[in-house]
This record gives C-alpha cells, sequence and structure tokens, in this order.
C-alpha cells in the first residue's frame, strides 16, 4: 500500500514593495522638510522694470504701450484710433512686436490683442530684463 504525503507547504516569500514604499515616502518628506528650510519663501517678488529704453536694440516694429496708456510705433506716438493706418504699413510678413509694463494688467494686454486690425498681424510679446548694477 502506498500512502501519499501531503506536498510540503510553499515557502512565503519575504514582501518587500512595503518597505520599499515607506522608504522613499521617507525621502519625500525629508527632501520637503529640508528643502523649505534652505529655500524660505519670500512674500515679495521683485518684477523687472525699464525705464529708457534703446530703440536700435529692439526688435522692429514694436508697439511700445506706456505706464500712462499711450502707444508709440518704432518711437512714432499712435493714436488709438489710428492703429489700423499703422498697421497697414506693416511690411510682409505682418509682424508687431508689443512692449508693455510688467504692471499693466492683463486684460489690457487681451484688449490690445483682440483689436479687429491686429487680427491679420502675428503678435510676439517682449520682455526686457534688468540686469542689477554692481
Amino acid at each position: 500500500m502506498t500512502v501519499r504525503l501531503p506536498p510540503p507547504p510553499k515557502r512565503i516569500g519575504l514582501d518587500v514593495s512595503l518597505a520599499i514604499v515607506n522608504i522613499v515616502l521617507l525621502l519625500i518628506f525629508f527632501f520637503l522638510a529640508t528643502g523649505q528650510l534652505l529655500n524660505p519663501v519670500e512674500s515679495e517678488v521683485d518684477l523687472a522694470e525699464t525705464r529708457d529704453l534703446p530703440l536700435d536694440q529692439l526688435p522692429s516694429p514694436i508697439l511700445i504701450v506706456t505706464q500712462e496708456g499711450d502707444w508709440e510705433i518704432d518711437g512714432r506716438v499712435v493714436a488709438k484710433d489710428l492703429l489700423s493706418v499703422a498697421v497697414d504699413d506693416l511690411t510682409e510678413p505682418r509682424v508687431l512686436h508689443i512692449l508693455m509694463d510688467g504692471q499693466a494688467p492683463a486684460s489690457d494686454l487681451l484688449e490690445l490683442s483682440a483689436r479687429p486690425e491686429l487680427r491679420d498681424v502675428a503678435l510676439r510679446l517682449v520682455t526686457l530684463h534688468r540686469r542689477p548694477l554692481p
């Protein structure tokens, strides 16, 4: 008579995935905590500010919107009603660079770009960086 023995129980392997997840979470918490200490949050952001611009260093044609709301195209004052005449003088390809004050409301830029005169003109925003004096 042959007696069959039950098969040996399967060995249970260690599941290391939980340990790996714990280590990763601890590392994330560590870097978040030390990053906050090394890089304190500043309460105020200093934006670049432009005072006087040499027109020869700027792209052309450029529409400069001053802080007072006046418009200048390549140094010539343009009335808002006559923008279509100034835009008709643009050479092909019709590209107009726009420079506005950094403190101007975004709605001013949106209103300007929505004008029907600029529908067929490629608009490019120009930003300037003020370097700190040594």
